[in-house]
């Protein structure tokens, strides 16, 4: 599984899920978006094996997406995971922080989860790299890769003078075979300590980060990747179940016929609002979740045309609009997949406004997810 294919999966309700396996992680990155720590809690793995164990070959997720915290903390649940997805015909991935790359070759504990895998994806930053050295992380994915059939990098930026030191030298590594998703440092987490103070972003449009949904650290599953921000409002709409009662067929069917998920995921929450006759807040996120209980989905037309608008997007877009700029090409390195005739979704995000937007998800990379930027995905006629 490509890169660009995971990109373009984003804005297709429940072809994803999203497991945050844990908050521990050995590295202290000053940008950590969940502020995952060696010492943060750690809940059982017990719901997420049981969540996993109800897919089935009729019905069960394209994709599953761990992040944490560290996953690879926990190989065996990774494996296990992994393991049991794949019986049912469900793909999976996973975000690392590289902490393994400080040591010299692979742990068999790791390299029998990584293998386990269908894509693995390396984080590397600034930050990262004052806990693990650049050539070291980049040695061990090329290690990974040999293990792997996909690879890639998401690297975080608080500027753009990283990124034309490092870019340059992974395209010198490894060419055309590792692409790179290139986001932005957000204001979440630790990293609300590194960056001013930014007007907050009031965009009009779909919202694709409410079409996965996400199995938090103690199991409780979201509907939007945002789980910090949900964890701490929890509206209605937002708060799909548990992972340690409630089956994959089960979440995925509330998902999919949950009113204000539908608007907010067609027409947008600041035109879900409008129509409700509720407040519009400041930002499109405090606008959702305070969307009141009587909030409706738009016409069956409306969340027709927006799917069919949002399926062509290319991966490209998606990353520009996530704060790759100039680097927005690289999400599509080496892809052979099929390329729709794109939409033109208007001007990047960090053209449009101000305050540019992360990735989908508090772990600042895909799944992982900022909020929706300006004028980046074609208008929904309403």
């Amino acid at each position: 599984m490509h890169l660009a294919e995971l990109v373009r999966m984003r804005t297709q309700p429940c072809a994803g899920l999203l497991l945050a396996l844990t908050q521990r992680c050995p590295l202290s990155c000053a940008h950590c978006s969940t502020s995952s720590s060696p010492r943060a809690p750690q809940h059982s793995g017990a719901p997420f094996r049981r969540l996993v164990g109800t897919f089935t070959a009729a019905e069960h997720p394209e994709l599953v997406f761990m992040s944490g915290g560290e996953p690879l903390l926990r190989p065996r649940l990774v494996a296990d995971l992994a393991t049991a997805a794949r019986a049912a015909g469900t793909r999976s991935c996973l975000l690392s922080g590289m902490f393994f790359a400080r040591a010299d070759g692979l742990a068999p504990v790791l390299r029998h989860a990584i293998a386990a895998l269908d894509h693995f994806s390396a984080s590397l930053d600034e930050f990262h790299e004052r806990e693990v050295g650049r050539e070291r992380v980049l040695a061990a994915l090329a290690t990974i890769a040999d293990l792997v059939a996909a690879v890639s990098l998401h690297v975080t930026a608080a500027s753009t003078d990283y990124l034309d030191d490092v870019l340059p030298v992974i395209r010198r590594r490894f060419g055309q075979r590792v692409p790179v998703l290139v986001s932005r440092v957000q204001p979440t987490g630790r990293a609300r300590t590194l960056l001013p103070d930014r007007q907050p972003v009031l965009a009009s449009g779909p919202c694709e980060f409410a079409g996965w949904p996400l199995v938090d650290f103690d199991g409780t599953v979201f509907a939007c990747s945002r789980q910090s921000l949900a964890r701490a409002h929890r509206p209605a709409h937002l708060v799909l179940g548990h992972a340690g009662r409630d089956s994959w067929p089960e979440l995925r069917r509330r998902s999919l016929a949950q009113p204000a998920l539908r608007a907010v995921r067609s027409v947008g929450p600041v035109e879900a609002a409008r129509r409700a006759g509720a407040s519009i807040r400041a930002d499109v996120c405090a606008t959702c979740v305070r969307l009141p209980p009587h909030t409706q989905p738009p016409a069956a037309g409306v969340e027709l045309l927006a799917g069919q608008l949002l399926s062509r997007v290319p991966p490209r877009q998606w990353a520009r609009r996530w704060g790759a700029g100039d680097h927005a090409d690289l999400v599509e390195l080496g892809w052979t997949g099929d390329q729709p005739d794109p939409v033109e979704p208007g001007p990047p995000a960090d053209q449009a406004d101000p305050a540019v937007p992360g990735p989908p998800g508090d772990q600042a990379d895909p799944a992982v997810p900022g909020r929706p930027g300006a004028a980046a995905v074609p208008e929904v006629p309403t």
